[in-house]
């Protein structure tokens, strides 16, 4: 697959959260980004915080056609989120490339649903963590950011996807502060997929987490 046809795959998604929904003070009640459809019939990989919650999604294509969806999945441990479009969207599934060869030097393409393409470069390959328990053992960094970079589709040079934007992000190196784009290496989903797509979430013993406060 070429990067032009990738860059087909990739949807704006829209989404509306219920005003007492758990996660609409922190995340909003209207949420928009992007996804990359990853089968023929319409399934859309995404980050998941914009779909958490999620009473209506709309896709829309770099066309322009606004396709309804339902959120179909959300897996809070490697943050993925899956949306079906509840008609057909006539797009091609994109590829999945070998994120765990990706590394930092690499060229790649972070690219959202309307059509904002930021070419930039691998920085860094990682751990990543966060307060909310959240931990990526090799989180992918690129740089320059994207400034929509929410479920936005990481590419590489074959066309292949890499991964899912997930975070921007201020990183400071000696005088110098940076801004970075965040990534999930799409190699976290194939594994849990199924489960995904059968049961909304993985069937699997939950992370066991300690919280420490130092003052």
């Amino acid at each position: 697959m070429n990067l032009a046809l990738a860059l087909q795959s990739v949807v704006g998604v829209r989404c509306s959260i219920p005003e007492d929904a758990f996660t609409a003070a922190a995340l909003g009640t209207r949420r928009e980004g992007s996804g990359v459809v990853i089968r023929d019939d319409g399934l859309v990989l995404t980050i998941g915080y914009l779909i958490t919650e999620a009473e209506e999604v709309w896709l829309t294509t770099q066309g322009g056609r606004v396709v309804p969806a339902h959120a179909l999945a959300y897996d809070q441990e490697t943050g993925f989120g899956l949306v079906q479009a509840l008609d057909r969207l006539d797009l091609p599934a994109v590829e999945f490339g070998d994120a765990s060869a990706a590394d930092a030097g690499d060229a790649v393409v972070l690219a959202d649903g309307v059509g904002q393409v930021v070419q930039a470069i691998i920085v860094a390959r990682q751990e990543f963590a966060g307060y909310w328990e959240y931990l990526l053992e090799k989180a992918i960094f690129i740089a320059p950011a994207h400034p929509s970079w929410g479920g936005a589709a990481l590419v590489g040079e074959d066309g292949k996807l890499l991964g899912i934007g997930s975070l921007h992000l201020h990183v400071t190196q000696g005088n110098e502060t940076s801004e970075v784009n965040m990534i999930v290496p799409v190699d976290l989903l194939p594994p849990i997929l199924e489960d995904l797509l059968r049961k909304g979430r993985v069937e699997k013993p939950p992370r066991p987490w300690l919280g420490a406060f130092s003052a």
